[in-house]
């Protein structure tokens, strides 16, 4: 716990009747002094009083107080930022499935070798975690929303069919689309799909809206498998600056080798190489990290590296009801001594 705040701050001052309370029972006991003064001689106050053991009788008003101190602070909402496990979190796997992932200079080849790797990593994230899959070449797709079920997501890598096309671009507004539902973000450069009637004034409002601090945002990251060859769509960048503007991270792992190989499909041929340049340059920009994967074990250690890097986070949470327990304690607390003590409740 390193930050406390208030979530209603003005009732704190509801804290003043404390000393109040405080000038009140410090006159209670003056005046039952003097009462007791009038009617009966010192030793016999004094017997009253209770002798070496009067300091019992401050201890049940004295937790009172803290009991109502706490109550009141809890009447204010306080809040701590707290290191706590992800409750919350969603992961977008944004994989290539682009033609160039045919290539077989990772064993058996790029695509197979992301598809096991992936599975491995999902499979030892906290069962919490929610998990995407977006799928990209020319254009993108939502291949599985956001869930906790780790079969459907299995289910989901193991359906990919390569296309033409490398749209990374598309790949990652898609990934912040999906994070970000009600975010109205224009997805017709990315889907091929026109935007809803009506709709462009609130995407207009959508991109005025003012930008966070690059990788401020906690509850979710997009992890970006590719080569980094793109070939459509709109500029990496651009979307890598769209994702630091709401604070994602966007963690990229490069598939391939620098050489790369020379490729056929459906009658044509042509050189992939792995870009690096582009995917450090994405990752760069949302203050997160990028990963050289060359063969399928690497990516399995890059994956195995991310999960360890996702499972926690500083949040700010409520912790009204802590100090509303600890007011109802030290009541009771104060009932209970003041009972076995005197026989009566305060």
């Amino acid at each position: 716990m390193n930050g406390f705040s208030f979530l209603w701050p003005d009732l704190l001052w509801l804290l003043l009747a404390v000393p109040l309370l405080v000038a009140l029972y410090l006159w209670l006991l003056r005046r039952r002094k003097r009462t007791a003064v009038a009617w009966a001689s010192l030793g016999i106050v004094k017997e009253a009083m209770g002798g070496s053991r009067a300091w019992r009788r401050h201890v049940p008003p004295a937790l009172f107080l803290a009991a109502l101190v706490s109550l009141l602070l809890a009447t204010a909402r306080p809040a701590a930022v707290i290191t706590l496990p992800l409750v919350e979190q969603t992961i977008i796997l944004a994989m290539d499935v682009s033609g160039s992932m045919r290539a077989a200079d990772v064993e058996p080849n790029r695509l197979v070798a992301a598809q096991n790797a992936a599975k491995s990593f999902i499979a030892e994230l906290p069962r919490q975690v929610r998990v995407g899959v977006v799928s990209f070449a020319g254009t993108a797709a939502v291949v599985q929303p956001p869930t906790t079920s780790r079969d459907d997501v299995v289910a989901a890598i193991d359906r990919f069919q390569l296309q033409r096309g490398t749209a990374i671009g598309s790949g990652i507004v898609l990934s912040l689309a999906t994070i970000f539902p009600d975010a109205n973000i224009d997805l017709s450069q990315v889907t091929g799909q026109r935007p809803m009637p009506g709709a462009l004034a609130e995407q207009k409002s959508e991109r005025d809206a003012p930008p966070v601090e690059p990788g401020s945002y906690n509850s979710a990251a997009v992890i970006l498998l590719t080569d980094g060859q793109r070939t459509t769509g709109p500029d990496s960048l651009d979307a890598a600056r769209m994702a630091a503007d709401r604070g994602v991270k966007v963690y990229t792992v490069g598939i391939g080798t620098k050489e790369g190989e020379t490729i056929g499909f459906e009658g044509w041929s042509m050189r992939v190489r792995l870009d690096e340049d582009t995917l450090k340059n994405v990752a760069s920009a949302t203050r997160a990290e990028y990963f050289y994967a060359g063969t399928a074990e690497d990516l399995k250690k890059v994956y195995q590296s991310l999960g360890s890097r996702l499972t926690a986070q500083k949040k700010e949470t409520e912790i009204t009801a802590l100090f509303a327990g600890l007011g109802a304690a030290l009541a009771v607390s104060a009932a209970a001594l003041s009972l076995l003590w005197f026989h009566r409740v305060l």
